[in-house]
């Protein structure tokens, strides 16, 4: 399957996330939430182009998380909003799944904390010998694409201020927001950065 590179449009944005997941709780249906959220200018853009960019990219993160976890995320702690965003961006954008839990669980598991901007390019020449769709990206696409992901990871807590483009930690998730994880499949803990030892079955 090739990697969807389009969600440049928007980092987390986890209150806009909310947003979202409030109106599709409302109406119970995605298209009905787009025009809602359009006709209102529920994102608040000052563009009609901009926001039919981010409402279509968060609302295809948000299609991809179970009823409990979008109830979550509509009524969650700023903690567990950007965690609920997180995981809507991990299961919706391969490529920052996979950059997550290969590359950073790796550099944790190597006591290795610092992410080096080496680490993103070596992700990226590898995962372009199988996703050929990489290696056409521009020196510009290339860029953006890296500044949305660490925007991402940072929002997540994921990454934390620090030497080179900053420090890998893993978030500490509360009891609801591994409650949904785990009731829709544990192996989304790998995007928290959460080892294989401490995944049930997997």
């Amino acid at each position: 399957m090739s990697y969807s590179l389009g969600f440049t449009a928007a980092s987390l944005r986890p209150e806009l996330a909310r947003i979202v997941a409030e109106c599709y709780l409302a109406t119970g249906n995605w298209d009905l939430t787009k025009d809602r959220i359009l006709s209102s200018n529920a994102l608040q853009c000052q563009s009609a182009n901009s926001a039919i960019r981010l409402e279509r990219e968060l609302r295809q993160r948000l299609r991809t998380l179970t009823h409990d976890q979008v109830s979550l995320l509509a009524r969650a702690t700023a903690e567990d909003r950007g965690a609920i965003s997180w995981l809507a961006a991990c299961k919706h954008i391969q490529f920052v799944f996979e950059f997550a839990s290969e590359v950073l669980r790796d550099k944790l598991a190597l006591l290795d904390p610092v992410l080096r901007l080496s680490d993103y390019e070596t992700y990226v020449e590898n995962k372009a010998l199988v996703h050929p769709e990489l290696t056409g990206l521009t020196p510009s696409s290339n860029g953006k694409i890296r500044r949305v992901l660490l925007r991402m990871l940072s929002e997540a807590g994921l990454l934390v201020s620090g030497t080179a483009l900053g420090a890998v930690e893993r978030p500490v998730l509360s009891p609801s927001v591994i409650g949904v994880i785990t009731a829709d499949s544990p192996s989304w803990l790998a995007g928290f950065l959460v080892p294989d030892t401490e995944i049930p079955f997997r």
